[in-house]
Parts: C-alpha cells; sequence; structure tokens
C-alpha cells in the first residue's frame, strides 16, 4: 500500500531509466499558476548532494511558491557508494541525477560549480587552496547573478573553521564573499558579458540544535537576529504534508543510504540573519521584497489576467483558462526585463502545453546513433482540449531537418508522422560537459562560460514543435528519446545518445603482474554502426611488450562485437604504464570507451572516455590462497585481490559455518559490512571462533553510528571518527619487528607513496591491550592517531581491524597497498 501511494504522489515525476514525459494533474496545474504568480526566489547553498534541507526547499517551493533552487558546490565524487562499486566522477554523475530526483519531487531547481568532491577536509583553507579559491567563487557569483534570488541561505555557518567538514565551512564562506561581489560591476567583469551584476536583498543562515549541540544550549541561545517557521505544513489538494515530500526527496540520495520516514505534524526552522534586514517575525523572509508582477514594468495586466485564471480555475476542464493564458503568455513576450521574461516565459509555456492537454514526442528507431549517421524518428502530437490548435512545424537539431505538416489538431484526434534524422559529422559526442576534459584535484576544466553551474549537459538532439493557439504562435522543446515495450515494465524510455562509431573496452580497468609471466587480454570492440572495418593498436610504455601490436576487425551489424586477443609480458622490477588501444577507421582514428552507468533510480548515464589499461608490475610476495569475503557497501577488493593470484569467494552471512569457514586462509569483510549486512549480527560468534581456531580475520573500516552488532571484535575495540585525509601524510611504524611489516614483504616507508585521496577513515579511538597498534599517522596539525592498523592474536588465530582506505588505493593499484594487505592475509602461515 505504501508503494502505491507514493507511486500515486509522484505520478507527475519521472524516476524511471530515462525523463518520462510529465503528465501534470489538475491539482499540480493549479499549483504551478499559483507559482506563476509569484515573483520570489530564494537559493539554498552548500557543499555537496544530501547536504541541502529538503524542507526549506520544499517549503518555499510548494507553501511559499518561490522559484527555490539549490546550489552544491560539489557533485560528491569524493563519497562513499552504497549502492555499487562506482567511485570518483561515475560516483559524482549518480549522485547528480539523484539530486535532480529529489528536485523533481520537492519543485526546486539544481546548481553546481566546478569544484571538485576530493575527499574529506578538515580545513576550510585547505578546501580553498585545492578548490582555487578564486575560480569556485567566480562560480557562485554566477549563479547569483544567473537565478537572481532575493533570499540567499546557507547550510552551514562561515564563522566555524575546523568544526566540521572543510568542504561544508568553505561553502558558506563563498556565499558569504559572493553575497556582495555579485551586485559589483568591477567583480568577474568577463561574465558582463551575459549578465548584469545583482545584488541580494538578506543572507540566512540556516541554523538548528545540532550546531549548538543540543536542544538545551540551543535553547539558551540568543535568537534576537533570528526568524522561525513552522514547515510543517499540508498539502491537501496533494493529500501530503510538507515534510514527508521532504522525507521522499532526501530518499533519492541512495547511493549514500539516506531513506528517510516521513513525518506529520509540526517542524519548526530557524534562519539566523547574516547580510541585510530582519524581517518580523511574522511576515517571513520576503518582508519588504515586492513578489508580485508589480516588480516587472508591465507586469500589472499579466498579473491581472493570471490572478483571474488562479481564481477562475476549473480543475475538471483546465482547457477553459487557455484564452486568457495565451494573452498573459503574448504580454510576457512584451516585457523588457530579461531575467524576469525568460523566467516566465517557460513557467507559462508548461502550463499551457499541461492545460492543453497536448502530447508531443519524437522517438528514434534506436537509442543510440553516430555522426554523419542518419535514422528515422516517429513523431506524435496529440491535442486533447476542446481548443482547435494548429501543428505548423516540426524541426531537428543538431541536422535542422524540418516538417511543415500545418494541420489542425482537433480534440483527441492523434497525427503522427516520420522523419529522417541525419547527425552532423561534427555533432558532440553525448558525456557530461564538465568530463570532457581533464580538471585538476579540486576544480574541473569548463571553458564554456554559458555551461558553469548547469547541472547536466543542454540538450543537443531535440525536436522543436512550433504550433498555433488563439491564433499565438508557441513553440514547445522536446527531447528525441528511445522508448520500448518491456514485457514486466512496460512502457520504457531511454536516453537517446550520440556516440562514437567504435566503443573499446578492457575487461578491467588495472593489470597487474607480479611475477614475470605473460598474461593474456581481451578487448572488446563493439559496433555502434554496421558494416564497420578498420585496425587497432596498442601503444605501451618502453619495457613492456604486446603480441600482437596491430590486427583488424571488421564487423557487419550495428551492435555487434569482436573480442580480440592479446598476450602481454611485463618488464624485470615493479613498473606501471598505460596501455592505450588506438582504432582507425577509413583514416579516422578513434579511442574512446562508453561507461554505462545503470540504476533503478536514475535515468541511464553515458561517460565517454579514452579507453585505457593500466598494467602495473609489482613486487609482491603472498602466502594463502583462499579467502572468503563479505560483501559490504561496495567495493572492487575482491576483483583486486584476484588480480594478484588469491581464489576470492563471495559469501553472505547466511551461509556462514564453521565448516565452510574451515576452506579459508583468511576471511575478509568489506567495508562498512558490519553497518549494512544484519545477517552477521548472529554470525559474530562463528567468525570470531574461526580465528581462535587458527584463521585469520580482516575487518575493514565501518562507522560507528548503524553498527548492526554489539562486539565488533572479540577483545573491546570502540570506533571513532578519526581520519587522516591527507594522503601523502607521514606513516611511522610503531611495530616495526611485526610480522605485518615484513612477512612475506619486507615494507619500507616508500609503500606509502603515491596513495590517492586519504590513508583512511573510521580508525578506532580506544581498544583493548591484547591489540598491537602497527601503524602511526596524523594530518598537519593534529595529534598521531594510531588506530588505522589493530592486530590481535585470539587463540591460535589472528584478528585484524583496519581503516586504512584499501577500497580506494586498489582501483588506483597503489603497490604498497598491495603489498600491506598480502602481509595481512599471510599473518600467521
Amino acid at each position: 500500500m505504501r508503494k502505491l501511494v507514493f507511486a500515486l504522489f509522484l505520478f507527475s515525476f519521472s524516476f524511471s531509466k530515462a525523463q518520462a514525459p510529465e503528465k501534470w494533474s489538475s491539482s499540480e496545474i493549479y499549483n504551478q499558476i499559483k507559482k506563476l504568480n509569484f515573483l520570489g526566489s530564494v537559493l539554498y547553498i552548500a557543499a555537496h548532494p544530501d547536504d541541502e534541507n529538503t524542507r526549506l526547499i520544499s517549503y518555499f517551493s510548494n507553501e511559499k511558491n518561490a522559484r527555490t533552487a539549490y546550489l552544491s558546490l560539489t557533485r560528491g565524487d569524493g563519497g562513499q557508494n552504497l549502492i555499487g562499486p562506482e567511485l570518483r566522477e561515475q560516483l559524482g554523475l549518480i549522485r547528480t541525477q539523484e539530486l535532480l530526483a529529489a528536485r523533481r519531487i520537492d519543485g526546486g531547481q539544481q546548481f553546481f560549480t566546478r569544484a571538485n568532491d576530493f575527499g574529506y577536509s578538515k580545513a576550510p583553507s585547505e578546501t580553498l587552496e585545492i578548490w582555487n579559491k578564486d575560480e569556485v567563487l567566480s562560480d557562485v557569483v554566477w549563479i547569483i547573478r544567473k537565478f537572481r534570488p532575493d533570499v540567499i541561505i546557507n547550510r552551514f555557518d562561515h564563522r566555524t573553521p575546523g568544526s566540521t567538514h572543510g568542504h561544508h565551512t568553505s561553502s558558506a564562506i563563498l556565499s558569504v564573499e559572493a553575497f556582495d561581489l555579485a551586485g559589483s560591476k568591477n567583480a568577474y567583469e568577463d561574465q558582463l558579458e551575459y549578465l548584469s551584476p545583482y545584488q541580494p536583498k538578506r543572507l540566512f543562515f540556516n541554523t538548528s540544535p545540532w550546531f549548538y549541540g543540543g536542544d538545551e544550549a540551543f535553547k539558551s541561545a540568543d535568537k534576537s537576529n533570528f526568524i522561525n517557521f513552522d514547515t510543517g505544513t499540508y498539502f491537501p489538494l496533494r493529500g501530503i504534508s510538507n515534510t514527508e515530500i521532504a522525507s521522499i526527496s532526501r530518499s533519492q540520495h541512495r547511493s549514500q543510504g539516506f531513506g528517510s520516514t516521513g513525518s506529520r505534524g509540526e517542524q519548526m526552522e530557524y534562519l539566523e540573519l547574516l547580510k541585510g534586514d530582519l524581517p518580523s517575525k511574522d511576515s517571513g523572509i520576503f518582508e519588504g521584497i515586492d513578489t508580485s508582477w508589480n516588480r516587472v514594468k508591465g507586469g500589472e495586466e499579466i498579473e491581472r489576467i493570471l490572478s483571474q485564471v488562479e481564481k477562475n480555475f476549473d480543475f475538471a476542464n483546465p482547457s477553459k483558462s487557455l484564452s486568457e493564458l495565451m494573452e498573459a503568455y503574448e504580454l510576457i513576450q512584451e516585457l523588457e526585463d530579461e531575467h524576469w521574461k525568460e523566467t516566465k516565459t517557460e513557467q507559462i509555456k508548461d502550463i499551457i502545453y499541461a492545460c492543453s492537454g497536448l502530447y508531443l514526442e519524437a522517438v528514434a528507431e534506436k537509442p543510440a546513433i553516430t555522426p554523419s549517421e542518419e535514422l528515422k524518428v516517429e513523431l506524435e502530437a496529440i491535442n486533447r482540449s476542446e481548443e482547435n490548435i494548429v501543428l505548423n512545424s516540426i524541426e531537428l537539431t543538431p541536422n535542422n531537418s524540418i516538417l511543415n505538416p500545418d494541420v489542425v489538431l482537433q480534440n483527441n484526434k492523434g497525427w503522427g508522422n516520420k522523419m529522417t534524422f541525419k547527425i552532423p559529422e561534427t555533432a558532440n559526442y553525448t558525456t557530461p560537459y564538465w568530463l570532457e576534459e581533464t580538471g585538476s584535484m579540486g576544480i574541473y576544466t569548463v571553458k564554456e562560460q554559458k555551461l558553469r553551474g548547469l547541472p547536466e549537459t543542454p540538450l543537443n538532439t531535440k525536436a522543436t514543435f512550433k504550433l498555433s493557439i488563439k491564433d499565438v504562435n508557441i513553440s514547445f522543446e522536446k527531447p528525441v528519446v528511445y522508448k520500448f515495450n518491456d514485457n514486466v515494465y512496460g512502457e520504457t524510455y531511454k536516453n537517446f545518445e550520440i556516440v562514437p562509431p567504435v566503443d573499446l573496452k578492457f575487461e578491467e580497468d588495472v593489470l597487474i603482474f607480479n611475477t614475470a609471466e605473460p598474461k593474456e587480454i581481451s578487448i572488446l570492440v563493439t559496433s555502434k554502426r554496421a558494416d564497420l572495418t578498420g585496425d587497432l593498436n596498442l601503444n605501451v610504455g618502453a619495457g613492456w611488450k604486446v603480441e600482437p601490436i596491430k590486427t583488424n576487425f571488421s564487423i557487419a551489424q550495428s551492435g555487434g562485437s569482436e573480442n580480440l586477443k592479446f598476450k602481454i609480458t611485463p618488464p624485470e622490477g615493479q613498473n606501471e604504464t598505460r596501455l592505450e588501444p588506438k582504432a582507425t577507421i577509413n583514416g579516422k582514428v578513434y579511442d574512446q570507451h562508453l561507461i554505462e552507468i545503470n540504476y533503478d533510480h536514475i535515468p541511464d548515464q553515458n561517460l565517454i572516455r579514452s579507453a585505457s589499461l593500466k598494467l602495473v608490475k609489482l613486487d609482491i610476495k603472498k602466502k594463502g590462497q583462499n579467502i572468503a569475503y563479505i560483501e559490504g557497501a561496495g567495493d572492487v577488493v575482491p576483483e583486486s585481490l584476484v588480480q594478484i593470484g588469491y581464489t576470492v569467494t563471495r559469501i553472505s552471512p547466511s551461509t556462514i559455518t564453521p565448516g565452510l569457514l574451515n576452506n579459508y586462509d583468511a576471511v575478509v569483510l568489506g567495508i562498512r559490512a558490519l553497518n549494512i549486512q544484519d545477517g552477521l549480527k548472529y554470525k559474530q560468534d562463528i567468525l570470531h571462533d574461526y580465528v581462535k581456531q587458527g584463521g585469520t580475520m580482516i575487518v575493514q573500516y565501518n562507522t560507528n553510528r548503524g553498527l548492526v552488532v554489539n562486539n565488533i571484535s572479540p577483545f573491546n575495540l570502540s570506533l571513532s571518527r578519526d581520519r587522516v585525509t591527507d594522503e601523502n601524510a607521514e606513516v611511522t611504524f610503531l611495530a616495526p619487528e611485526h610480522a605485518i611489516l615484513n612477512t612475506p614483504n619486507k615494507l619500507t616507508r616508500n609503500d606509502f607513496k603515491g596513495w590517492v585521496q586519504e590513508r583512511g577513515l573510521y580508525f578506532p579511538g580506544t581498544w583493548d591491550e591484547n591489540f598491537t597498534p602497527i601503524l602511526s599517522m596524523h594530518d598537519q596539525g593534529e595529534s598521531p592517531k594510531n588506530g588505522s592498523l589493530l592486530v590481535a592474536e585470539y587463540g591460535k588465530g589472528h584478528y585484524i581491524y583496519t581503516g586504512i582506505s584499501f577500497f580506494r588505493q586498489f582501483p588506483e593499484a597503489v603497490p604498497g597497498a598491495f603489498r600491506l594487505f598480502a602481509n595481512l592475509i599471510s599473518i600467521g602461515k
């Protein structure tokens, strides 16, 4: 029943494999009309996806009818992923789409800066240095000038550096500075080619008892500079409260495990004024700001008309409002204020489309096409109102093919036709704009100013339907889509993509050699068009040998593939290089690989990158062979251990028995397994007894909140939030003679060079004397952290707990991380 209610509420929102057409109910149309008649804007600013307060975004959007947007400075690339193995840029793609899904539910808009989430930062000074403060600040100013908010609300406090994530504090620091700079004609003058300076009216900090350490401290805090209000509004037309909408919105952050249960009743929010004048307690944040059409020259008549539309709206027949809506639409086109003209044109067109019962669609005959190729596009147009609407023309972009049907769309009489869609040879591939060029650790490279801030690459394959309603010309842009009938799910949409003619895919991202023996690799060459022939060359670094260097391929069918085999021989000694394939087709060279990200809760995502395989020759020895791996929140540790010669078997907690574990040299728990694997609460005794009988158990990091077991080890062990975020932090050997640092690999400080993003996280804070701490490390200015790697003898075996981020090091083939982990598995053997 809960799923049914959820589905009914979200019927007008698309959250399937691709963006299905929105279909508004009468109540949704009415809500949009009220928003059309309100000219106030709010911008909420924080650092990451999932930082936003969805209660406030939904409240201002749905209760106050304000244009409301969330500016997330980053796309969350540096976080962890609870639903799959994707990290870094691929995780950023997932979290971008999760934010867009959240905004479709709570009614907000979404923006980003170019800042790259490089991982946890303990100080804003570090964050702003890595990000390049001036560049990210310019993006915040750009978005303020573009969105033109009356009010800005910060999620975090700019006055508390060091008390929270450095990205958090930095988002507030940048917001405070941008508030003043956005209105200055002397700040970021290059932007003024496209936008005018704009000064917001008020800046607030969205405070709460959490920032004061609890309810008691908050009660006694000076609130003379605060305003507060109840966001627990109930919406009868929707049958749901604001807080319930906010919970559904928040629950879109699935990759971060932020499923949220809806609440009902009063929910107070508090805003502390930072800049501007303090509004009275009762009037709200827009006091003294004209949010009516009177703020725009020529808006008085528009307001009169739209007030009548709102007053006389017929829920049973929304098309009765078309005459007045078209009259208001014409007046909006005459506005001198370009900002409000553009904003309100977009809003009223959506309302006109919904009131008329229009359905316009352009469906491609296949899901992808290559430049210079052509295909058929099926067009559909239907008017489900009593108003005769004329379909004048349809234009396909990017090749500008035009069809001029010049037909009257009568009530519920469908019209259809087909067009040939030829993609220009110069057309851009479908891929995220911020990943097209190589960026830095702290910021993405986006040279085109107009792209900065956008959540996605602008639509580049679309159909423009030009119509006449009430003798007024109006056009609607619709994406070219691909859809098919799924036997289980029915009508299913997929994104229509422009892709390279050939896709070059390795079986893995990294190939590790721990001996001088050659390995066979395969490259899957997939054709994206029919009758594809060409040559494939492999480029590799000095000392590595590839056989053959060159081969050819011939693929008859679009979508067909050939699996080409090569033998790779590594050089002597530790070494690494990149193996780069180059496919030559009709004299043109291609090196792309198409990465597809598929989850049910977001549209499918394509990422086109240069194909390459990292080859690593390691100087590594190991003892033991068979490993049982209990998966946690998603990592590639099992695959990485296979690469260095181990036999890894994934086991689920339900299958754990003493007899099963006796088959393995070590049992390894994946990251956060003790947070998410409920079945482990019943298996701890068996696992610990396995250690007692001579086994090795390696537990990777968990968080101290939400553990499914009371005792995570045979001895007392308490987790903290200690972490070392500097991947280059000095590592000291606390037990230099211990076997873990010496057998079978003699580790040195060189093994801790070349690490990525961090050393580790959520280290134990206190532990039993039976544990031996192996390593000490710390970030600059902090006390030593000795809990990153703890080893205890228990009975005949060894229990090991580690917060070292092996899950980040293994995908990058960091040699020292592999050598250390091999020693963990080898202990006692």
